[in-house]
């Protein structure tokens, strides 16, 4: 099985890769969408109950048991006008996708985070 990021912006799909690469994920399709900050208002709302727009979103679809066909592994929203790096939002939704929780664990996602970003620039 390969990774599938055609619906990752071209420009976004390298920074993807690494953050898949990192958390040791090396197959399946995910989908990130640049959005306005009404959508992410939208979104947020709907989903977590929170009435204001915000910089990414992350929504993880398979877990990381066995699935038929290809590994869905969710999609990301970003909204640039929210966020003061587009790549460190793709970074930071890709890892969220892949289990990462930096509200839960002990500092683990955002150093990762950070490794991934570091070997971007």
């Amino acid at each position: 099985m390969t990774l599938d990021l055609d619906d990752v912006p071209l420009e976004l799909r390298d920074a993807v890769a690494a953050a898949l690469d990192a958390a040791g994920v090396g197959d399946g399709h995910l989908g990130l969408e640049l959005v306005d900050a009404e959508r992410i208002r939208a979104l947020n709302h709907e989903h977590r109950g929170k009435d204001a727009p915000t910089d990414v979103l992350a929504f993880p679809l398979d877990g990381a048991g066995p699935v038929a066909g290809p590994r869905e592994l969710g999609d990301v929203a970003i909204c640039p006008q929210h966020c003061s790096d587009v790549t460190e939002a793709a970074v930071h939704g890709t890892l969220h996708l892949c289990g990462y929780d930096h509200e839960t664990d002990e500092g683990e996602m955002l150093a990762l985070q950070a490794r991934v970003l570091a070997g971007l620039r």
